[in-house]
């Protein structure tokens, strides 16, 4: 596993480096030794799979908040998608900077999101499988979100959306009094 930081402190990519012969391939995806150096104690406590059908559908830009902040470690397992992480630290020097990254089943990449960011992706492919670890179980009453078409965001979509949740759908827009979230 090699680390790499992105623009946003504390968001990294994630290359792995698979091992393989001729029966196939072997790739470590977690290990709690390698990726201390994200976070002291890093622990997850939930494992999801999003399956998402339709070229262009867009999910999220979601985030809990405190008591339930939590971190991610996510990776496609199948298709490609357009993942998107957003920095609502409050006082962050990126607060409100958006970084993305292309995870793709055959690109061997994967992301870390801190506690403290929103997180969204958009399916480029006909199907996407991603496979979500998180440090703090899904907790609904710390559940918010934030509109993909925010214009203070302007995140650059690759496609166009064809797709959103209801819930994605009615997200207000960020306004002025939006200080950000503690993590």
């Amino acid at each position: 596993m090699n680390l790499h930081s992105t623009p946003l402190a504390g968001l990294y990519e994630i290359r792995h480096t698979p091992i393989g012969d001729t029966r196939g391939r072997f790739t470590r995806l977690f290990c709690e030794e390698e990726l201390s150096s994200l976070r002291l104690n890093l622990h997850f406590t939930q494992i999801n799979l999003s399956e998402t059908r339709g070229r262009g559908i867009v999910r999220g830009l979601h985030y809990q908040i405190p008591p339930a902040a939590e971190a991610k470690l996510i990776r496609c397992l199948r298709g490609r998608v357009f993942d998107v992480a957003v920095d609502l630290r409050a006082g962050s020097p990126t607060f409100l900077q958006w970084h993305a990254v292309e995870l793709a089943e055959d690109n061997d990449h994967a992301i870390f999101i801190p506690e403290g960011f929103a997180h969204g992706f958009q399916a480029l492919t006909d199907e996407a499988h991603l496979l979500y670890m998180h440090t703090v179980p899904w907790t609904p009453a710390c559940e918010a979100g934030l509109r993909h078409d925010d214009p203070r965001l302007a995140i650059a979509w690759p496609q166009p959306v064809t797709t959103l949740s209801d819930r994605d759908r009615s997200y207000t827009l960020i306004n002025d009094t939006f200080a950000g979230v503690l993590p």
